[in-house]
């Protein structure tokens, strides 16, 4: 099949969901990814002049682009930033620094070019593709109601999944939500469990005061809402918001799509949990870049099994921890392809393979 009739293939997978049944069972029918590829990839790290592994998790990474495009060898030529951005109403209950307005201000930024995002991306290569979701209308405070209707949480899915280009060789999604944190501590904590306080930091900066307010919130929420919810997609619908929710849908499209996804931070890894709460292997496209500082991002991560390719003690979302790590992916591929073998090189590998 050619490259053209693939893609075209693909895009049809990006069919209208009607419902939550649905979105269900394409969840648990996603494809797999290209062991040939990665195979082919892990071939060619035997005979390049170096000792075997020694390049460690930069040998990772190439299979990983290699299996999840579906090609060999694998290209980042066309990384895409997503950042999507979605107001709570949980945000009147005083769990954040700032007010709500900020994010559309910071919208206005992004597109402006003038955040960290933008800088970063530039670095990758990368445009910014902004999607601010309804700001003039937040989804419902979930102290008083489900954040969003089915419709309300369907159409949000949807807008992430259509924001991602079928060509990009790698997504990286982000997210811009005054009161995000809370949503994402809520549905960790609503799907894991444990002390609410494992999930709830700082966020943007808040007080310790603001941080015992937030475990209220967020323990009251699952009190209210715990017997509704029976899988990930209830709980991103219930306790979410929709730049979450997009982020969510954008994640499933890339699969559909073959592109493999870069994970931000804490935010963007609670969209990632509810996907892998409802489907299994959901998340075997995914790489997570970075471990923020809040601190159920590690707890997440444990959970989910995945390790961070950095550590530098970020929190800022907007998807930068996850440019980051695309940028240490662009120099592994580059090393990949541009290493001689040991023949190529007259080389003596000293190594019996």
């Amino acid at each position: 099949m050619s490259d053209l009739s693939s893609l075209s293939t693909r895009q049809q997978s990006l069919a209208p969901i009607k419902d939550l049944s649905a979105l269900r069972r394409i969840l648990q029918d996603l494809p797999p990814g290209n062991e040939h590829a990665a195979g082919a990839a892990a071939a060619r790290e035997e005979i390049l002049t170096k000792p075997p592994g020694s390049l460690g998790r930069l040998e990772e990474i190439v299979a990983w682009l290699a299996r999840w495009q579906g090609r060999y060898p694998p290209v980042m030529d066309d990384p895409q930033v997503c950042v999507f951005a979605g107001n709570h109403g949980v945000a009147e209950t005083g769990v954040s620094a700032y007010p709500p307005v900020v994010t559309e201000q910071m919208v206005q930024n992004f597109e402006r070019g003038g955040a960290a995002i933008n800088q970063l991306s530039a670095e990758l290569g990368a445009k910014v593709t902004v999607v601010p979701l309804e700001l003039a209308r937040p989804v419902n405070n979930f102290l008083h109601a489900p954040a969003m209707t089915e419709g309300e949480f369907l159409d949000a899915f949807q807008s992430g999944m259509h924001a991602v280009r079928p060509a990009a060789s790698v997504l990286c999604p982000g997210e811009m939500g005054i009161g995000n944190t809370t949503a994402a501590s809520a549905i960790c904590f609503a799907l894991l469990g444990g002390n609410p306080a494992d999930w709830c930091g700082r966020g943007s900066g808040i007080s310790i005061g603001t941080v015992e307010r937030k475990v209220e919130v967020v323990s009251e929420a699952v009190r209210l809402h715990g017997n509704a919810i029976s899988d990930g997609l209830d709980a991103l619908r219930i306790l979410g918001g929709r730049e979450i929710a997009a982020m969510a849908g954008s994640i499933v499209a890339a699969r559909l799509l073959a592109i493999p996804v870069m994970l931000d931070g804490f935010i963007c890894s609670a969209a990632a949990l509810a996907l892998h709460c409802s489907g299994p292997g959901g998340l075997a496209h995914c790489m997570v870049g970075h471990s923020s500082m809040e601190p159920g991002h590690r707890r997440l991560l444990a959970h989910l099994g995945l390790r961070p390719l950095l550590d530098l003690d970020l929190r800022l979302g907007e998807g930068t921890g996850a440019v980051l790590a695309a940028l240490v992916a662009r120099a592994a591929l580059r090393c990949h392809l541009g290493m001689a073998t040991f023949t190529e090189a007259g080389v003596h590998s000293g190594i019996e393979r």
